[in-house]
């Protein structure tokens, strides 16, 4: 039996191209082919393919929306993210969400291929060491959040994130609904918890602990 495929992309160009590609090989079935993420999840819902190939970003629902929806609605598809770049977070994101494989659109047409084959298989198709460091980023940064939120109270924090922002004391004040005298006693108890020496380093801080 061929592998039935759905195809989402919201570039007719490149949708046009993984259907050409597909439908070229006898192993394939393209059974419904989607300009965004709300006709791929239709589309899913009403032909229960075996695999779906996912643009990341597309409107109404991206693909990290669709993961989503199909887990919360527990529809069995498995899932090959399509995408011209990914971060970090995205890529923890998308297998947290049940994303199988993981293709670069750089990637070559074979690669894609095969990515599919090996995940109607069961299998997992991911750059494990693009991955591995993606996880350990994000994990780090996490801990380093949870390690400032512990030193920090809530005010503190969105104080930070204020000052990050390169807001001065007194649009701080207004914002937070307190006296500038207030601000200033609060950032200097921010420095002393952190360790930092002023406005500058306490933004280079939060840029490296992730909150911001």
């Amino acid at each position: 039996m061929p592998i039935r495929l759905i195809l989402a992309d919201d570039h007719p160009i490149v949708l046009q191209g993984l259907q050409k590609l597909f439908s070229s090989h006898e192993e394939f079935d393209v059974i419904s082919s989607c300009a965004d993420g709300v006709k791929a999840l239709e589309a899913v819902r009403t032909h229960r393919p075996d695999v779906l190939v996912l643009d990341l970003k597309m409107p109404g629902k991206n693909g990290l929306d669709v993961l989503g929806a199909l887990a919360a609605e527990g529809l069995d598809c498995r899932t090959v993210l399509l995408t011209a770049a990914l971060d970090d977070n995205q890529a923890v994101d998308a297998v947290r969400l049940g994303a199988m494989g993981v293709v670069l659109k750089e990637s070559s047409p074979e690669v894609l291929l095969e990515c599919v084959r090996k995940v109607h298989r069961g299998e997992h198709w991911l750059d494990h060491d693009t991955m591995s460091r993606a996880v350990g980023r994000v994990l780090l940064r996490e801990s380093a959040t949870r390690e400032v939120a512990r030193a920090l109270t809530p005010r503190e924090v969105e104080m930070v994130q204020l000052v990050a922002q390169g807001l001065r004391n007194k649009v701080i004040a207004d914002r937070l609904s307190i006296s500038e005298g207030t601000v200033k006693i609060h950032l200097h108890n921010i420095y002393e918890k952190l360790g930092v020496d002023g406005r500058l380093e306490l933004v280079l801080y939060a840029q490296l602990k992730g909150l911001v």
